[in-house]
């Protein structure tokens, strides 16, 4: 079972991005459990949006305890209560113009793939929508779903700007594939 952790802020589009994930996954063949946590519900505040993906059912029916990934759409809420369900082994993909080394001296022991989802996005035209950039991003973490079925769902569930979309889950794919690059190398 895949645990995913998606954190943002109220009107970064922290629960769509679960939804799209879920549908990827759900299209890919896989079974899914998505389901959000809200806090103050207005812009800006914290938002959380979980997921589990397995080959079978998923019968479990709690927090996500540890989590194989965390989408965070801003760094500035990587604290301990986001970084409490994480361990050596979690992918921490998050949208940042910080490097990679930067993130291992703020955050020692921990896996992170930072990606300016925000240059991304604004650079095919979305403005400040970062959906798809780090969908792309933490499909090339997990190595799941296929680019493919991913770029499918975003084309059928986006509302409009469908193009732009899959060009920013195209970058944002490949950009991460360059900083999991430079980890073998």
């Amino acid at each position: 079972m895949i645990e995913v952790v998606i954190q943002g802020r109220g009107g970064q589009g922290a629960q769509t991005a679960g939804n799209l994930l879920a549908a990827a996954f759900f299209a890919a063949g896989r079974e899914v459990q998505c389901f959000a946590s809200y806090g103050g519900a207005r812009r800006g505040a914290p938002v959380s949006s979980f997921l589990r993906v397995d080959e079978r059912p998923i019968r479990l029916r709690c927090d996500i305890e540890r989590a194989d990934a965390i989408l965070c759409f801003d760094a500035s809420l990587l604290g301990p209560a986001l970084l409490a369900c994480a361990d050596e082994r979690t992918l921490i993909v998050v949208n940042s113009a910080q490097t990679r080394a930067e993130f291992a001296r703020s955050l020692p022991g921990k896996q992170v793939v930072p990606v300016d989802g925000l240059a991304i996005s604004r650079r095919q035209g979305l403005g400040r929508i970062v959906n798809s950039a780090l969908l792309g991003a933490l499909a090339r973490a997990l190595q799941a779903p296929a680019l493919a079925v991913l770029e499918a769902t975003l084309t059928e569930r986006s509302p409009k700007l469908h193009e732009q979309n899959i060009a920013a889950c195209e970058e944002g794919w490949h950009c991460a594939d360059a900083v999991l690059r430079e980890e073998v190398q």
